[in-house]
């Protein structure tokens, strides 16, 4: 069986490395911030472990106890507090210093006015899983329809050690006189190897919710344009896709409209890139005020938008344009002095059974009918209508001249 010391040392050991990692993974991603709580959380345990470690070399004195176990339970709610900040849940004190305080005041008043060490781990365990108690809910539920692995693991790690805590207090209410900091019998060796290995899964799973929640932070970056803030190409292409398969089974239409700004390389001539960036910037702020939720707006290039509008026909693909041409038109007529007016022409095409899952057959439709808006004028809009093929333009003219 391993000394005492060496079980202490290796839970010592343990919370440092952690603490280290957690140290980098903050300073490497500064808006991380429940990496800081998980880096504190670390940090604080390992101090506690140092401290119970003393109680070993101090036999004559139970302050090291009481230092231990109060510092213990801050570490446990400094954990709790970092889930709370990953899920963007409000991160307050209050509990922390609560079950802080109540940990210190118990284990002071059963160490020094009462001795007692059944209520001493009673108070212990009670203060300490209670702050793992409260977020598991967060850690099991479902974050945008799916859970985290990471999350997954760091739930199933903290109840398995809400139940450790819970045997282990009641094997102490039992046999009162088997738990004891400075000798340790087989199975209290066996549940701080334990102890150590839970920490570190524990810790593994907050490290694999930090990964996951990076990763999908930059999947959606890349869906980004990075001058507008809207959806780019390869975003549009997916939702048409997604859009293009649901209409495929249901049958049910959606509209895209395909947006051009009239003049645009005029603008950059006259006035600047600087401008015409800022002139794509303030369209697209424009814009989103006309849409509805669930629509999406998205800039393939240049000067060119595009809007997915689900579930919708060509009349109101046609009624969102008129809206978005007004909010132009609008903002135009209020240009003074140095202000550019930004006028747009745009294209209105609707999904048919014919254009199935072909989104770039959509958007071709949609560009044929921003070219007769062109055409017409420019600053409006034009619809897409399917012309019929060469040889049914025939065949119905023919029909048409039997029945006259």
């Amino acid at each position: 069986m391993l000394s005492v010391p060496t079980l202490w040392t290796v839970f010592v050991i343990n919370f440092l490395a952690l603490g280290l990692i957690w140290a980098y993974v903050a300073q490497s991603y500064p808006a991380f911030g429940a990496a800081r709580f998980w880096t504190a959380s670390a940090f604080v345990a390992s101090a506690g472990a140092s401290c119970a470690m003393l109680r070993v070399m101090m036999t004559d004195s139970l302050l090291p106890l009481l230092a231990a176990g109060t510092l213990m339970v801050f570490a446990a709610g400094l954990a709790a507090m970092g889930i709370e900040r990953f899920y963007g849940k409000p991160v307050g004190w209050r509990s922390t210093a609560l079950s802080t305080a109540f940990a210190f005041a118990g284990l002071g008043v059963f160490i020094f006015a009462y001795d007692s060490m059944p209520l001493r781990i009673l108070v212990y365990t009670v203060a300490q899983v209670m702050p793992f108690a409260l977020t598991l809910k967060l850690l099991l539920s479902p974050e945008n329809g799916r859970v985290s692995p990471g999350a997954r693991l760091a739930g199933i790690v903290a109840s398995v050690l809400i139940g450790i805590y819970a045997l282990r207090l009641v094997g102490a209410l039992l046999q009162p006189g088997e738990y004891s900091f400075v000798r340790f019998n087989a199975g209290q060796s066996l549940v701080i190897l334990l102890m150590v290995f839970l920490s570190m899964a524990l810790n593994f799973g907050f490290l694999l919710m930090a990964i996951d929640r990076l990763r999908n932070e930059v999947a959606d970056l890349a869906l980004l344009d990075d001058l507008t803030g809207v959806g780019n190409r390869r975003h549009l292409l997916q939702r048409l896709t997604e859009e293009c398969a649901r209409s495929d089974r249901n049958g049910e239409a959606f509209a895209l409209l395909v947006i051009d700004l009239d003049g645009f390389k005029g603008i950059n001539d006259t006035h600047g890139h600087a401008a015409g960036d800022a002139c794509l910037q303030h369209f697209t702020l424009m814009a989103q005020t006309r849409l509805r939720p669930g629509d999406m707006l998205a800039r393939t290039g240049g000067d060119e938008f595009c809007i997915v509008l689900p579930s919708s026909t060509l009349r109101e693909g046609a009624m969102i344009a008129r809206r978005v041409l007004e909010v132009c038109r609008a903002d135009a007529e209020q240009c003074t002095g140095n202000d550019i007016p930004i006028a747009v022409s745009i294209g209105i095409a609707q999904w048919t059974r014919e254009i199935g899952m072909h989104p770039d057959r959509l958007i071709a439709a949609a560009d044929h009918a921003l070219y007769d808006a062109k055409k017409g004028g420019k600053n409006g809009y034009a619809t897409y209508e399917p012309r019929l093929p060469p040889e049914m333009v025939d065949a119905l003219e023919a029909t048409l001249r039997k029945r006259a």
